[in-house]
């Protein structure tokens, strides 16, 4: 991994559930292997730990956490430049969360929006692991110290705890030895609807195969998702604003301006007043263009699970080599045995 002079350092990650699709891939996996050209030292994980606040069968997590992190690879995270490993190798992330759980105020996770959304009304059947999820992930950063943090909008109120906490033990503490980590601009394609409905999130827990364009699937079944995805029977507008209350329309524009490098203002130039049954032809090229060598050199790479495990064991010991010392350092802070 090469040596920063800039000072900067990334974190982020993915959990271990559930396969990656088209929305993970432009919304995450692009932009890490786009930030590459910067002088950074960066660490991708793969959150196994936050997988399991809610249950997992055993053998299919550590299935996911190698497909995850072929997921990376074959996107074009370069090992040499980034650091990619399971969150539950690197010891320090429990210890920190605990050292954290300390710091953090109970307010603080009463108003975290997810957890509500997730427990649902069975919030007493919870795990308290889903509870203080957020301050795992402030430990996942703060263990680093990061200094910048690429967040969906989902996250940027656990981003904002994040700081909230590193604030809190410099205050306490009398230190200025936690930065306070920046949000990373996520930029457009960031957020990919279902093709099943355009008001949802594409998901890799939504039922329906035909909701999500998977990272493995092979040109036919892309080109085949594509031609049934949801759409409208009025032809594309000529500008943005018309996009606005067709939900299916604007998501799959989208789609074709991410993957093919454009702005939305010039898919509209190109195919506004056409149908869908010209568009989806043409977005499904596009699709399968960008798509397929992802697909085939992660079917390749997920073949290969001894290369896939010599990967993770050699970034878990770098992520180690980092984070050890932290903990150290805020444990002797706080007063306890080193």
């Amino acid at each position: 991994m090469t040596t920063t002079t800039s000072g900067k350092r990334i974190l982020s990650g993915i959990q271990a559930s559930g396969s990656l699709h088209l929305g993970n891939y432009l919304g995450a996996l692009k932009k890490f292997a786009d930030m590459q050209g910067d002088d950074a030292e960066r660490f991708y994980m793969i959150a196994d730990l936050h997988a399991i606040t809610v249950w997992q069968e055993p053998a299919k997590l550590l299935q996911q956490t190698r497909e995850i992190a072929a997921c990376y690879l074959a996107a074009g995270v370069d090992i040499d430049r980034s650091t990619i490993f399971p969150q539950s190798a690197v010891r320090a992330h429990s210890e920190m969360a605990w050292l954290l759980n300390c710091v953090a105020r109970l307010g603080w996770l009463d108003r975290m929006t997810q957890f509500k959304d997730k427990a649902g009304k069975d919030k007493e059947r919870a795990s308290v692991g889903l509870y203080t999820y957020p301050v795992l992930q402030a430990a996942d950063i703060l263990v680093y110290k990061a200094t910048h943090v690429p967040v969906g909008e989902d996250q940027r109120q656990h981003l904002e705890l994040t700081r909230d906490v590193a604030k809190k033990f410099n205050h306490d503490f009398d230190t200025d030895y936690f930065p306070i980590p920046e949000t990373l601009y996520q930029g457009p394609g960031a957020r990919i609807m279902s093709l099943r409905d355009g008001t949802a999130k594409m998901s890799k827990s939504e039922p329906s195969d035909n909701s999500r364009i998977n990272l493995t699937d092979d040109a036919d079944t892309i080109a085949s998702k594509i031609k049934k995805a949801k759409s409208d029977a009025d032809v594309l507008p000529e500008d943005a604003e018309g996009l606005e209350s067709r939900p299916e329309a604007k998501n799959l524009v989208g789609i074709y301006a991410a993957l093919a490098g454009v702005t939305v203002a010039d898919v509209l130039r190109d195919f506004g007043g056409k149908g869908f049954g010209a568009f989806k032809p043409a977005l499904a090229e596009v699709v399968v263009e960008k798509m397929s060598p992802i697909s085939v050199k992660l079917r390749q790479l997920i073949a290969d699970p001894a290369e896939i495990d010599r990967v993770l064991a050699k970034g878990a010991e770098r992520a180690s080599a980092v984070a050890d010392p932290v903990v150290k350092d805020v444990k002797k802070i706080i007063g306890l045995w080193g």
